[in-house]
């Protein structure tokens, strides 16, 4: 009984403490600067885009003024049935039509746009979604990042909230900072890799070309940067380059969009992590190892229930049978837990997510349930793209 106590003591521990030591390290000055150097590199921005007529328009606007040329960026309109393509012509772009009703899924839509550019293979390759925004300057410092660390190059990727947001709207753009920006921004300051977070990623092309892209993975920009880690090219954070996307304000596509999301975390993270702790016990690589704790930190919401679950059990176990320590060992972890995300608020979330909103906390988990159990009964195996608010 003693050894199960503890086993769930750890399973609940370790990623809290992982979190705790990142958003922390988060807190520090970031000392990141993109050089500016004499070499100029070749690039794509590549988007893949499947019925995306009511934001391509602004996507491909932002975008066009960081490009010398229009026809450095290529849409990939697949499988499309609206005007996306028509609408990405009229803006000078380069469009490719894909048509495959057998293979659905943003992973193959971006092994046909690389199949085209292999041709005249630039020396980088910006993978940009359809529905985001890109900041001034942030494709550059991909671009300028990526050639000088021969490194793939996650940009700082953050979800805007809707025009009127409610509480489950701003407790879940929280729970994307701290994923996205706080734990990255930790990983930077300690010197370690991080995981691709989706949209704003640059890759050298010789690291990119071989990558096993044409699959219908829910999650396949994190199993893309984990194989990529594994290959020898781990992931680093470019905290300057700046990309926002905007939460579904509508509730049946935001229940899709997190389901895709988390379903697809908490698989890769079953599948992928005994295989990065085998990779780093047998290369002898700190970078693997790291990569290994990070992605076994399970998001968020889940985290904060496991908890409540283990402080529970293992208070009936104390009053039973008088053994406190896994009690006590997880006590102070909840502590931890309840510092990391207080302080990941006040210094990257609290101008945008007011402090009220951290009260509907409870809430938000009531709501996240169906979500977790679902992925018990039924997980969700295939790609369905979002459907976007008009």
């Amino acid at each position: 009984m003693i050894i199960i106590l503890w086993f769930i003591t750890f399973i609940i521990s370790l990623p809290i403490l992982v979190l705790f030591i990142e958003c922390i390290a988060s807190l520090f000055p970031t000392s990141h600067q993109v050089n500016t150097n004499n070499s100029n590199p070749s690039y794509n921005i590549l988007i893949p885009a499947h019925n995306e007529a009511t934001v391509i328009r602004n996507t491909l606007q932002n975008l066009l003024p960081q490009v010398v040329n229009s026809q450095q960026i290529v849409v990939v309109a697949d499988n499309c049935t609206d005007e996306t393509g028509a609408i990405a012509r009229q803006l000078g772009v380069t469009v490719l039509d894909r048509e495959n009703a057998e293979q659905r899924g943003k992973g193959y839509a971006l092994d046909y746009g690389l199949n085209y550019l292999s041709n005249n293979a630039p020396d980088i390759v910006v993978l940009v979604d359809a529905d985001c925004l890109v900041d001034p300057h942030a494709i550059h410092d991909l671009v300028t990042m990526a050639s000088e660390k021969n490194k793939p190059i996650q940009a700082l990727y953050l979800m805007e909230t809707p025009a009127k947001p409610g509480t489950k709207d701003l407790i879940s753009a929280l729970a994307f900072l701290v994923k996205n920006q706080v734990r990255p921004t930790g990983l930077n300051n300690l010197g370690l890799p991080c995981l691709l977070t989706g949209t704003g990623m640059a890759f050298p092309w010789q690291i990119l070309k071989d990558a096993p892209l044409a699959s219908g993975n829910i999650v396949e920009d994190m199993q893309l940067g984990l194989d990529l880690s594994l290959a020898g090219s781990s992931p680093l954070f470019c905290p300057t380059a700046r990309v926002t996307g905007i939460l579904p304000q509508q509730s049946a596509n935001a229940t899709s969009q997190r389901t895709r999301w988390e379903h697809g975390h908490l698989q890769t993270l079953l599948t992928q992590v005994p295989r990065l702790l085998k990779g780093a016990i047998a290369q002898g690589r700190l970078d693997l190892l790291a990569l290994a704790l990070e992605l076994a930190v399970p998001p968020l919401s889940l985290l904060v229930m496991l908890w409540v679950v283990g402080i529970l059990i293992t208070g009936l176990a104390g009053i039973l049978g008088g053994y406190w320590q896994p009690f006590i060992t997880l006590a102070i972890a909840g502590l931890l837990m309840f510092i990391a995300i207080i302080s990941a608020w006040a210094k990257f979330g609290r101008q945008t997510i007011p402090g009220r909103a951290l009260i509907a906390i409870p809430f938000y988990l009531l709501w996240k349930i169906p979500l977790y159990f679902s992925f018990i009964i039924k997980r969700q195996a295939q790609w369905i793209r979002t459907e976007r608010d008009q």
